[in-house]
């Protein structure tokens, strides 16, 4: 049966993992996951196993941002049932550069959640956006 304690703790849990990205603090990012995690991120490669990987994979991403992260969200869904949950939503991700003008898009966001020994962590990542067939390019102006 699903409680309020969990899906409290799945939202705090969200919460650490934004406050860890805006911060550019990869291991507070890299903590909200399961060893496990299987990750498909919207650049660089088709997935990540594991949280190795995937820290990696954010400590390269932190590298790119100029000046202080942002991160915005839109739509949050959030669905649990027993020990297995998922959140899905529109992101506005980026920064702010050394001219204080606003870079980064708006993407989408699926996390799919599993409660390990009585504690909420991300199993499941997937960031992705809409892409144009006609000229093969991702819509990144898209907004909600």
């Amino acid at each position: 049966m699903t409680t309020v304690s969990d899906r409290d703790q799945i939202l705090a849990l969200l919460d650490t993992w934004v406050k860890g990205f805006i911060d550019k603090d990869v291991a507070t990012v890299v903590a909200t996951y399961a060893e496990d995690i299987v990750a498909f991120d919207a650049i660089q490669q088709l997935q990540f196993k594991g949280r190795d990987a995937y820290r990696a994979h954010w400590e390269f991403c932190m590298g790119l941002c100029e000046g202080k992260p942002i991160y915005e969200t839109r739509e949050r869904e959030l669905q649990v049932d027993g020990n297995l949950a998922f959140a899905h939503y529109l992101s506005h991700c980026g920064g702010v550069d050394a001219q204080g003008n606003v870079q980064g898009c708006w993407c989408r966001v699926t996390q799919g959640f599993r409660k390990i020994e009585g504690c909420w962590l991300i199993v499941h990542e997937h960031f992705s956006f809409p892409i144009d067939l006609e000229s093969n390019k991702a819509l990144v102006d898209a907004q909600p």
